[in-house]
């Protein structure tokens, strides 16, 4: 074998490592995009007994005089209107009274 062919093999090489090294990359950004959209994207909806609804992403534990039920996501686009309230969604530990958000 020439060196000339040697070379030839070791540069096909390299650019088929480099290849499947790109594709891996692309493929690895595209799945870890879409658990992080998937992840973004699960959130429950918190009401109080005054009626005031905020999205949330951990189900907390309350004070029992809030009155908080538990609604999945897409219970909120059937529920704009009505007696709710919807107020800012704000993830933090707390709740909201009468439009004040009260951290715990």
């Amino acid at each position: 074998m020439s060196i000339g062919t040697a070379f030839r093999r070791e540069q096909k090489l390299v650019t088929f490592l480099k290849s499947a090294l790109v594709k891996g990359a692309v493929v690895a950004t595209v799945v870890g995009g879409t658990l992080a959209l998937a992840t973004a994207a699960s959130a429950d909806v918190a009401c109080n007994k005054w009626g005031e609804c905020w999205h949330v992403h951990d189900r907390l534990v309350y004070p029992a005089d809030v009155g908080v039920v538990w609604h999945p996501d897409a219970w909120a686009d059937a529920h704009k209107t009505g007696h709710w309230h919807w107020r800012t969604d704000n993830f933090a530990h707390g709740y909201y009274r009468n439009g004040v958000w009260v951290a715990f």
